[in-house]
């Protein structure tokens, strides 16, 4: 069996033009800032925040897909596309509702009164942080392509 490295191999937005990806890094941001924003409120009444988890999860794998596409100017762009989307929703509720709500008043569970914070400010955190890990741990090595050496044998 043997192995050669393939480029035609990597991930379809990783073989893109620069503007290709760009437009995916953006797209990527803004859809993981609203999923995320939809979800980072669930659980948070009963003081466990799974949604706020799941919420980041996806952050941070989007994150890194920009990152290992276009580096440090794809965590730069896809932090602007989430933080406008995250901030923008937050910002213009409809008709007075608000999916990111945030400061209370009364006795409410620590999560419901401070989860909007956190996943506002923690969505940038998170990709701020991601920026200054080590490159290695972003990278995309293409897949290998196996090939079956044929075996001809001849019977005595």
């Amino acid at each position: 069996m043997s192995r050669k490295n393939n480029e035609s191999l990597k991930p379809w937005s990783h073989r893109q033009r620069p503007f290709v990806q760009m437009l995916i890094t953006l797209l990527a941001g803004a859809a993981s800032a609203g999923i995320g924003t939809l979800a980072h409120r669930m659980g948070a009444s009963m003081n466990i925040p799974y949604g706020l988890v799941i919420a980041f999860l996806i952050l941070v794998i989007s994150t890194w897909c920009a990152r290992s596409r276009m580096g440090a100017v794809g965590i730069g762009a896809h932090l602007i596309a989430s933080s406008t989307m995250a901030w923008g929703i937050a910002i213009c509720g409809v008709n007075g509702s608000a999916l990111t709500p945030v400061g209370f008043s009364g006795e409410v569970p620590f999560f419901s009164q401070n989860v909007g914070y956190i996943w506002l400010y923690g969505l940038v955190v998170v990709q701020v942080v991601m920026l200054f890990l080590p490159r290695s741990w972003f990278t995309m090595p293409a897949r290998k392509e196996y090939t079956v050496a044929s075996r001809h044998t001849s019977r005595a």
